[in-house]
């Protein structure tokens, strides 16, 4: 599939992140008003709610766009969700007979300001990339003991926080936690000094499910996908994890892009995951590919200083994809709700310039990286950490905006008292 033309005439550059072929869904606010839902359109984000309170869009069991968040959409299902997009691909495509009644409902992005596009239900993080488990267990077990005994067998994970996921461009404040002391010293308590973040994509449920589904029935299940950081304090998930992993080290922050870019617009990357070094469980085993070509970049700009790409990357190097994580999550008999959010885990690949985390860049803080005026083991603080992904079609690119935060200094010591 080649670009698909619209009348919109900034979607039609062929590296423009949002042409008519993405339609990504997000939410929008202008000159403080209620925020709305609405989509990407070139230059424009199109006010998708006032072309459903005018009768421009009709969808079965409507109003669905009335709230400031697109889980009423997300909850209606694939056909509602086929029913939004072929409707905009015809009010917008090149040609159209009703560009005189949308246009008016186009507004610059350069003068909104972007909101969280949908309600978390509950966020669950997985470790699901081989090149960053590997880089991770050789670091702290060795080569020969990286991976766990399970992790060729299903998509590991832990529930997180929803409360904590924010919308890119949301600061985030360096954390407190308790660490390790030296030697046989006791534990401190202290803002993180090992603080750095994950690139990872996260998935996002659409229709709830009760009971086990299938890798097939997942899939369809997936609105879309979003860019996700989760930062991780190291130091402190270094003291706290063991037995049952994470806890406060990832408590901070996971923040996500704006954009919600629908499994239809990424239905041509769709790429298969790797050959399996021993068989997945039925259960477990795809029906077909189920990763996507998706180009990944990490940069760094520090406090006053020019951003530099740190890492490049790519979505296709998973070793679980989405569905089978979702599939997976299911099997005890776990319902799903409408706005779960799913991190896929680090994305890395095997080229040191493609690991996703300072932890692996850095390889543990042991070998700083080289950043515009200087290095990084660790993001200090007034350090920007900005995630990108981008698809490349025939003449189109498909892109999910910027997922962006700003790291500020730990707050005084909470808990010291005048």
């Amino acid at each position: 599939m080649g670009l698909i033309r619209s009348w919109v005439e900034s979607a039609n550059a062929p590296d423009h992140p949002f042409p008519l072929n993405n339609l990504p869904c997000g939410v929008f606010s202008r000159h403080e008003a209620k925020p709305r839902c609405g989509v990407a359109i070139g230059d424009c984000v199109l006010d998708v709610a006032a072309l459903e309170e005018r009768g421009l869009l009709v969808l079965p069991g409507g109003p669905l766009m009335d709230v400031p968040v697109w889980n009423k959409v997300m909850q209606a299902g694939p056909q509602v969700w086929a029913a939004v997009r072929a409707r905009l691909l015809e009010m917008l495509g090149e040609g159209s007979g009703e560009r005189a009644a949308v246009e008016p409902h186009l507004v610059p992005l350069a003068e909104v300001a972007l909101q969280m596009p949908f309600l978390v239900s509950e966020y669950t993080d997985f470790y699901a990339g081989r090149h960053h488990a590997t880089n991770v267990g050789t670091m702290f077990r060795g080569a020969e003991n990286a991976l766990p005994p399970n992790w060729l067998h299903i998509p590991i994970g832990y529930n997180g926080r929803a409360s904590s996921v924010v919308v890119s461009g949301t600061a985030v404040r360096r954390p407190w936690g308790q660490v390790k002391g030296p030697d046989h010293a006791l534990p401190a308590f202290q803002p993180s000094r090992r603080f750095d973040i994950e690139l990872e994509l996260g998935a996002v449920v659409g229709t709830p499910s009760v009971g086990p589904v299938t890798v097939a029935e997942a899939d369809a299940m997936i609105f879309g996908y979003v860019l996700l950081n989760d930062w991780s304090a190291r130091d402190i998930q270094a003291w706290e994890y063991q037995p049952l992993g994470p806890f406060q080290a990832k408590a901070t922050a996971t923040t996500i892009s704006p954009w919600i870019v629908t499994r239809a617009a990424l239905e041509p990357f769709r790429c298969s995951t790797p050959p399996r070094e021993v068989p997945l469980l039925p259960h477990l085993q795809e029906p077909g590919p189920m990763l996507y070509d998706i180009a990944l970049e990490v940069g760094l700009t520090p406090e006053g200083g020019r951003e530099t790409v740190i890492a490049r990357t790519n979505y296709r190097e998973m070793y679980y994809s989405a569905a089978q994580q979702l599939a997976h999550h299911t099997t005890s008999g776990c319902p799903m709700r409408t706005g779960d959010l799913l991190g896929s885990g680090t994305i890395s690949g095997p080229a040191k310039d493609a690991r996703g985390s300072l932890l692996e860049l850095s390889w543990g803080g042991k070998e700083p990286i080289a950043i515009d005026g200087g290095t990084r083991s660790f993001i200090e603080d007034g350090d920007t950490l900005v995630l990108r992904g981008t698809c490349l079609g025939d003449g189109y690119a498909i892109g999910f905006g910027a997922c962006s935060g700003q790291v500020l200094p730990a707050l005084p010591d909470p808990y010291r008292r005048p």
